[in-house]
């Protein structure tokens, strides 16, 4: 079975790569060096300092995976020239509402989106509905049982 792909920006993919870089060479060594010592203390059968540094290094390989699996799937999507005004992956949207207030929202893959910086997912509701949206657009978003509606006053790309 074929996995699906994921899509990047191409900031996201830099981050993911760095990441994948730290906890390869610099978080692997500290935990080695924490087993060592752990190991040097003696009796391993009750040390509480290996059994951390053992569950510390389980969960440092399998971020390790879950990040080379990431990277093995990333299509990075690259913004090309005369496409600027379609909001897609990459894209940052302002929208304003009926009061004139205006938020903006940064078009994310699902590995990058993080809500307290608006970075919102391509495949999240919000995201899905924002996808192929124009300055000038209306977009109708229910926030609870609220509904707003709100304008697209700006399309960009980083």
């Amino acid at each position: 079975m074929t996995k699906k792909p994921v899509y990047l920006t191409p900031q996201g993919y830099e981050k993911i790569k760095e990441e994948l870089r730290y906890l390869v060479e610099v978080k692997r060594q500290q935990i080695a060096e924490n087993m060592g010592t752990a190991i040097a203390d003696g009796d391993l059968r009750e040390s509480a300092a290996y059994d951390e540094a053992r569950m510390e290094q389980s969960a440092n390989e399998a971020r390790i995976a879950d990040l080379e699996e990431i990277l093995h799937r990333a299509v990075v999507v690259e913004n090309q020239e005369g496409e600027l005004a379609v909001a897609r992956l990459g894209a940052s949207l302002t929208l304003e509402d009926e009061s004139g207030q205006q938020t903006t929202f940064y078009l994310v893959g699902t590995h990058e989106a993080d809500i307290f910086e608006n970075r919102i997912s391509d495949e999240s509701p919000l995201g899905r509905e924002l996808l192929g949206k124009r300055v000038g657009d209306k977009v109708n978003l229910a926030l609870g049982r609220t509904r707003s509606e709100y304008t697209v006053v700006e399309v960009g790309f980083e």
